[in-house]
Protein backbone atom coordinates (compact mmCIF):
# COMPACT_ATOMS: atom_id res chain seq x y z
CA UNK A 1 0.00 0.00 0.00
CA UNK A 2 1.44 2.92 -1.03
CA UNK A 3 1.69 6.53 1.19
CA UNK A 4 1.05 9.78 0.66
CA UNK A 5 4.61 10.61 0.34
CA UNK A 6 5.06 7.62 -2.14
CA UNK A 7 2.28 9.23 -4.18
CA UNK A 8 3.78 12.87 -3.83
CA UNK A 9 7.23 11.60 -5.63
CA UNK A 10 5.50 9.34 -8.22
CA UNK A 11 3.62 12.60 -9.37
CA UNK A 12 7.12 14.71 -9.09
CA UNK A 13 9.12 11.96 -11.45
CA UNK A 14 6.09 12.48 -14.02
CA UNK A 15 6.08 16.01 -13.78
CA UNK A 16 10.00 16.19 -14.07
CA UNK A 17 9.69 13.88 -17.13
CA UNK A 18 7.19 15.59 -19.01
CA UNK A 19 9.55 18.77 -18.44
CA UNK A 20 12.77 17.04 -19.87
CA UNK A 21 11.26 16.06 -22.59
CA UNK A 22 9.01 18.93 -23.79
CA UNK A 23 12.83 21.30 -23.22
CA UNK A 24 13.86 18.79 -25.46
CA UNK A 25 16.62 17.60 -22.69
CA UNK A 26 15.71 14.17 -23.57
CA UNK A 27 14.85 11.88 -26.95
CA UNK A 28 12.99 9.00 -27.55
CA UNK A 29 13.51 6.99 -24.36
CA UNK A 30 16.50 8.80 -23.46
CA UNK A 31 16.95 9.67 -19.28
CA UNK A 32 16.19 8.93 -16.37
CA UNK A 33 14.81 10.10 -12.67
CA UNK A 34 14.92 8.60 -9.06
CA UNK A 35 14.10 9.12 -5.74
CA UNK A 36 14.73 7.70 -2.21
CA UNK A 37 11.84 6.68 -0.73
CA UNK A 38 13.03 5.84 2.69
CA UNK A 39 16.02 3.97 4.21
CA UNK A 40 15.54 0.97 2.27
CA UNK A 41 13.34 1.77 -0.89
CA UNK A 42 14.41 4.00 -3.94
CA UNK A 43 11.52 5.07 -6.31
CA UNK A 44 13.15 4.71 -10.08
CA UNK A 45 11.84 5.58 -13.57
CA UNK A 46 11.17 2.50 -15.74
CA UNK A 47 13.39 1.10 -18.46
CA UNK A 48 12.22 1.77 -22.65
CA UNK A 49 9.39 4.25 -21.76
CA UNK A 50 9.19 7.93 -23.10
CA UNK A 51 10.11 10.40 -19.83
CA UNK A 52 7.67 12.56 -21.17
CA UNK A 53 4.63 10.08 -21.45
CA UNK A 54 5.29 8.33 -18.05
CA UNK A 55 2.40 7.72 -15.31
CA UNK A 56 2.69 7.33 -11.49
CA UNK A 57 1.62 3.39 -11.70
CA UNK A 58 4.83 2.79 -14.48
CA UNK A 59 7.21 3.42 -11.41
CA UNK A 60 9.29 0.81 -10.53
CA UNK A 61 10.35 0.98 -6.54
CA UNK A 62 13.79 -1.14 -5.65
CA UNK A 63 15.87 -1.57 -2.61
CA UNK A 64 19.94 -0.29 -2.44
CA UNK A 65 21.15 -3.06 -4.14
CA UNK A 66 19.13 -2.65 -7.19
CA UNK A 67 16.78 -5.78 -6.97
CA UNK A 68 13.64 -4.89 -7.66
CA UNK A 69 10.59 -5.07 -5.19
CA UNK A 70 7.66 -4.28 -6.64
CA UNK A 71 6.76 -2.69 -10.10
CA UNK A 72 5.30 -3.90 -13.54
CA UNK A 73 7.86 -3.12 -15.01
CA UNK A 74 11.71 -2.87 -15.34
CA UNK A 75 13.89 -0.86 -13.33
CA UNK A 76 16.41 2.07 -15.23
CA UNK A 77 19.11 0.56 -16.89
CA UNK A 78 21.18 3.36 -15.73
CA UNK A 79 19.70 2.26 -11.64
CA UNK A 80 23.85 1.62 -11.00
CA UNK A 81 24.70 5.77 -11.67
CA UNK A 82 21.87 6.50 -9.33
CA UNK A 83 22.48 3.84 -6.54
CA UNK A 84 26.27 5.40 -6.68
CA UNK A 85 25.67 8.70 -6.01
CA UNK A 86 23.18 7.75 -3.06
CA UNK A 87 25.78 6.18 -1.48
CA UNK A 88 28.18 8.68 -1.42
CA UNK A 89 25.82 11.35 -0.81
CA UNK A 90 23.56 10.73 2.13
CA UNK A 91 21.62 14.21 1.92
CA UNK A 92 20.67 13.46 -1.72
CA UNK A 93 16.98 12.56 -2.16
CA UNK A 94 16.79 12.62 -5.59
CA UNK A 95 18.77 11.78 -9.39
CA UNK A 96 18.06 13.13 -12.29
CA UNK A 97 20.32 11.98 -15.70
CA UNK A 98 19.38 13.44 -19.25
CA UNK A 99 21.08 14.74 -22.50
CA UNK A 100 20.72 18.30 -22.78
CA UNK A 101 21.74 19.18 -26.24
CA UNK A 102 24.20 22.10 -25.52
CA UNK A 103 25.05 20.74 -21.96
CA UNK A 104 26.09 17.54 -23.74
CA UNK A 105 27.93 19.32 -26.57
CA UNK A 106 30.55 20.46 -24.29
CA UNK A 107 30.89 17.36 -22.57
CA UNK A 108 31.35 15.71 -25.83
CA UNK A 109 34.05 18.76 -26.71
CA UNK A 110 35.92 17.93 -23.43
CA UNK A 111 35.37 21.00 -21.77
CA UNK A 112 33.95 21.49 -18.44
CA UNK A 113 31.91 24.19 -17.40
CA UNK A 114 33.51 25.11 -14.42
CA UNK A 115 34.68 28.82 -14.98
CA UNK A 116 33.29 31.65 -13.17
CA UNK A 117 31.10 33.73 -15.51
CA UNK A 118 27.09 33.45 -13.89
CA UNK A 119 25.88 35.06 -10.35
CA UNK A 120 23.58 32.15 -9.98
CA UNK A 121 25.30 28.92 -10.87
CA UNK A 122 28.32 30.25 -8.29
CA UNK A 123 26.03 29.90 -5.45
CA UNK A 124 23.93 27.31 -6.70
CA UNK A 125 25.91 24.60 -8.62
CA UNK A 126 29.24 26.06 -8.19
CA UNK A 127 31.65 23.82 -10.57
CA UNK A 128 30.15 21.42 -13.34
CA UNK A 129 33.51 18.90 -14.43
CA UNK A 130 33.19 16.53 -16.75
CA UNK A 131 33.11 12.60 -15.67
CA UNK A 132 35.42 10.26 -17.63
CA UNK A 133 33.88 8.15 -20.19
CA UNK A 134 32.49 5.24 -19.05
CA UNK A 135 30.05 2.64 -21.24
CA UNK A 136 26.04 3.38 -20.16
CA UNK A 137 24.61 0.38 -18.15
CA UNK A 138 27.79 -0.72 -16.44
CA UNK A 139 30.02 -0.32 -13.97
CA UNK A 140 32.27 2.20 -15.37
CA UNK A 141 29.69 4.67 -15.61
CA UNK A 142 29.14 4.56 -11.97
CA UNK A 143 32.95 4.44 -11.05
CA UNK A 144 33.43 7.51 -13.31
CA UNK A 145 30.60 9.65 -11.19
CA UNK A 146 31.90 8.46 -8.35
CA UNK A 147 35.23 10.22 -8.32
CA UNK A 148 33.24 14.20 -8.46
CA UNK A 149 29.39 13.03 -6.87
CA UNK A 150 30.96 13.82 -3.39
CA UNK A 151 31.89 17.52 -4.41
CA UNK A 152 29.65 18.62 -7.03
CA UNK A 153 25.40 18.40 -7.49
CA UNK A 154 26.03 18.31 -11.19
CA UNK A 155 28.42 16.87 -13.24
CA UNK A 156 28.93 16.77 -17.09
CA UNK A 157 29.06 12.41 -18.03
CA UNK A 158 32.21 12.62 -21.11
CA UNK A 159 29.92 11.68 -24.73
CA UNK A 160 26.91 11.53 -22.67
CA UNK A 161 25.30 13.70 -21.01
CA UNK A 162 24.51 15.11 -17.57
CA UNK A 163 23.35 14.03 -13.86
CA UNK A 164 22.34 16.28 -11.05
CA UNK A 165 21.20 15.36 -7.69
CA UNK A 166 19.73 17.11 -4.71
CA UNK A 167 17.03 16.80 -1.87
CA UNK A 168 14.02 16.75 -3.77
CA UNK A 169 13.37 15.56 -7.48
CA UNK A 170 11.83 18.87 -8.51
CA UNK A 171 15.12 20.69 -7.32
CA UNK A 172 17.08 18.27 -8.83
CA UNK A 173 15.60 18.64 -12.19
CA UNK A 174 15.93 22.12 -11.38
CA UNK A 175 19.68 21.99 -11.63
CA UNK A 176 19.56 20.18 -14.85
CA UNK A 177 17.60 23.30 -16.02
CA UNK A 178 20.37 25.38 -14.65
CA UNK A 179 23.23 23.53 -16.41
CA UNK A 180 21.59 23.77 -19.64
CA UNK A 181 20.84 27.10 -19.47
CA UNK A 182 24.80 27.82 -18.26
CA UNK A 183 25.87 26.07 -21.57
CA UNK A 184 23.48 28.51 -23.79
CA UNK A 185 24.90 31.44 -22.40
CA UNK A 186 28.80 30.20 -22.39
CA UNK A 187 28.63 29.15 -25.67
CA UNK A 188 26.85 32.40 -26.63
CA UNK A 189 29.88 34.19 -25.47
CA UNK A 190 32.64 32.04 -26.32
CA UNK A 191 31.22 32.61 -30.05
CA UNK A 192 31.33 36.43 -29.51
CA UNK A 193 35.00 36.21 -28.51
CA UNK A 194 35.50 36.69 -25.03
CA UNK A 195 34.29 35.93 -21.20
CA UNK A 196 34.55 38.10 -18.11
CA UNK A 197 35.48 36.09 -15.55
CA UNK A 198 34.30 36.73 -11.88
CA UNK A 199 36.94 36.93 -9.15
CA UNK A 200 38.13 34.86 -6.95
CA UNK A 201 37.29 37.37 -3.92
CA UNK A 202 33.50 38.01 -5.65
CA UNK A 203 33.48 34.18 -5.82
CA UNK A 204 34.09 33.96 -2.01
CA UNK A 205 31.58 35.96 -1.76
CA UNK A 206 29.10 34.46 -3.08
CA UNK A 207 29.54 31.47 -1.74
CA UNK A 208 29.50 32.79 1.67
CA UNK A 209 25.76 34.29 0.51
CA UNK A 210 24.74 30.44 -0.29
CA UNK A 211 23.71 30.22 3.21
CA UNK A 212 21.49 33.13 3.02
CA UNK A 213 19.66 31.78 -0.09
CA UNK A 214 19.07 28.08 1.58
CA UNK A 215 21.87 26.05 -0.73
CA UNK A 216 23.95 23.79 0.89
CA UNK A 217 27.55 23.71 -0.73
CA UNK A 218 28.34 20.06 -1.63
CA UNK A 219 31.92 21.10 -0.67
CA UNK A 220 34.50 24.00 -0.49
CA UNK A 221 36.04 25.13 -2.81
CA UNK A 222 40.03 23.75 -3.74
CA UNK A 223 42.89 24.99 -2.70
CA UNK A 224 45.29 23.77 -4.70
CA UNK A 225 43.38 22.27 -7.80
CA UNK A 226 46.88 21.01 -8.99
CA UNK A 227 46.99 18.34 -6.47
CA UNK A 228 43.64 17.04 -7.70
CA UNK A 229 45.34 14.98 -10.69
CA UNK A 230 45.76 11.73 -8.68
CA UNK A 231 42.89 11.96 -6.95
CA UNK A 232 40.86 9.25 -6.87
CA UNK A 233 38.08 11.36 -5.19
CA UNK A 234 37.90 14.76 -5.48
CA UNK A 235 36.14 16.45 -2.49
CA UNK A 236 36.69 20.36 -3.33
CA UNK A 237 35.44 21.86 -6.21
CA UNK A 238 37.82 23.67 -9.17
CA UNK A 239 36.30 26.64 -10.11
CA UNK A 240 38.33 29.35 -12.19
CA UNK A 241 38.15 32.54 -11.14
CA UNK A 242 41.09 34.81 -11.76
CA UNK A 243 42.28 36.62 -8.60
CA UNK A 244 40.87 40.38 -9.31
CA UNK A 245 44.49 41.88 -9.34
CA UNK A 246 44.86 40.30 -12.63
CA UNK A 247 42.50 42.63 -14.04
CA UNK A 248 43.54 44.60 -16.66
CA UNK A 249 43.26 46.93 -19.83
CA UNK A 250 43.34 44.65 -22.82
CA UNK A 251 43.29 44.76 -26.70
CA UNK A 252 39.13 44.51 -27.96
CA UNK A 253 39.60 41.11 -30.40
CA UNK A 254 37.84 42.81 -32.91
CA UNK A 255 40.54 45.85 -33.04
CA UNK A 256 43.15 46.51 -31.18
CA UNK A 257 42.17 50.50 -31.06
CA UNK A 258 39.30 50.06 -28.80
CA UNK A 259 40.39 48.76 -24.91
CA UNK A 260 37.71 46.81 -23.05
CA UNK A 261 37.05 49.02 -19.88
CA UNK A 262 39.53 48.64 -16.49
CA UNK A 263 37.79 46.42 -14.30
CA UNK A 264 40.25 46.37 -11.49
CA UNK A 265 39.06 49.20 -9.70
CA UNK A 266 35.35 47.14 -9.25
CA UNK A 267 37.34 43.79 -8.44
CA UNK A 268 34.70 41.95 -9.49
CA UNK A 269 34.93 41.26 -12.91
CA UNK A 270 38.42 40.48 -14.76
CA UNK A 271 39.12 40.17 -18.09
CA UNK A 272 39.78 36.42 -19.56
CA UNK A 273 43.62 37.09 -20.97
CA UNK A 274 43.57 33.77 -22.99
CA UNK A 275 40.85 34.69 -25.43
CA UNK A 276 40.86 39.10 -24.83
CA UNK A 277 44.27 39.38 -25.71
CA UNK A 278 44.51 37.49 -28.64
CA UNK A 279 45.79 39.64 -31.58
CA UNK A 280 44.53 39.63 -34.77
CA UNK A 281 45.56 36.16 -36.51
CA UNK A 282 47.98 36.53 -38.96
CA UNK A 283 45.51 35.54 -42.81
CA UNK A 284 48.13 35.85 -45.08
CA UNK A 285 50.55 32.96 -43.03
CA UNK A 286 47.20 31.27 -43.16
CA UNK A 287 46.70 31.57 -47.36
CA UNK A 288 50.19 30.91 -47.57
CA UNK A 289 49.83 27.29 -45.79
CA UNK A 290 46.43 26.85 -47.58
CA UNK A 291 47.99 27.15 -50.85
CA UNK A 292 50.76 24.46 -50.04
CA UNK A 293 48.37 22.16 -48.73
CA UNK A 294 45.55 22.57 -51.16
CA UNK A 295 43.12 23.84 -49.60
CA UNK A 296 41.57 27.31 -47.65
CA UNK A 297 40.88 26.93 -44.33
CA UNK A 298 40.07 29.76 -41.60
CA UNK A 299 38.61 29.90 -38.37
CA UNK A 300 35.55 32.63 -37.81
CA UNK A 301 38.66 34.74 -36.62
CA UNK A 302 40.74 34.95 -39.44
CA UNK A 303 37.53 35.10 -41.77
CA UNK A 304 36.21 37.89 -40.22
CA UNK A 305 40.00 39.36 -40.37
CA UNK A 306 40.14 38.94 -43.92
CA UNK A 307 36.90 40.34 -44.59
CA UNK A 308 38.05 43.58 -42.26
CA UNK A 309 41.23 43.98 -44.51
CA UNK A 310 39.18 44.14 -47.72
CA UNK A 311 36.61 46.66 -46.53
CA UNK A 312 39.56 48.91 -44.95
CA UNK A 313 41.51 48.68 -48.84
CA UNK A 314 38.26 49.27 -50.60
CA UNK A 315 37.56 52.71 -48.82
CA UNK A 316 41.01 53.65 -48.98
Amino acid sequence: MSTRLEEQTRAEIVEAGRRMYARGYVASNDGNISARLDESRILTTPKSVSKGFMTPDMMVIVDYEGQKLSGDRDASSELPMHLEIYRNRPDVNAVVHAHPPLATGFAVAGIPLTRAVLAEVVTTLGSIPIAEYGTPSTAELPAAVRKYIKAHDGLLLANHGAVTCCRTVMTAYYKMETIEHFAKISLVARLLGREHLISREEVERLQGLRGMYGIAAPAPLCADPSELAATDQILCQVLEAPEAGSARLVPDDATSSRLLPDVATSSRLVPDVATSSRRVPDVAATLRQASRDGEIRLTYGELTALIADAVKNLRE
